[in-house]
């Protein structure tokens, strides 16, 4: 069951990533690239150099769950962050997950604490 949601946070390797890497070996990345824990609960999102692979590695209550897509046509776009963050926001991971490019976003402010 794909059990991520908003409440999530959710972080980007900026780097392309080996598609052949399992669990120990993203950990491995998350913890000496990142400097992140990646049994935080946080999802760690991967994707390969021609982007038509990604993996989420997400730490849930008793064990490490790794999400894998592989598109057979098209790529996945690379989200729009700012430079030097790897931050990803849910409506940013749903679109990039969907191939949703948008040319051009107006964000509105919204309140938060």
């Amino acid at each position: 069951m794909f059990a991520l949601n908003s409440e999530h946070r959710y972080e980007y390797y900026t780097k392309a990533c080996d598609m052949r890497k399992g669990f120990d070996s993203l950990c491995g990345l998350i913890k000496h690239e990142l400097g992140r824990d990646p049994l935080s609960g946080d999802v760690f999102v991967f994707l390969n150099k021609p982007r038509n692979t990604i993996k989420l590695l997400h730490w849930e209550r008793d064990g490490l769950v790794i999400y894998h897509k592989r598109l057979e046509k098209g790529i996945f776009p690379p989200p729009t962050i700012a430079t030097n963050q790897t931050r990803l926001q849910w409506p940013e991971m749903v679109m990039m997950l969907e191939g949703i490019v948008i040319k051009k976003m107006i964000k509105k402010r919204r309140f938060s604490l």
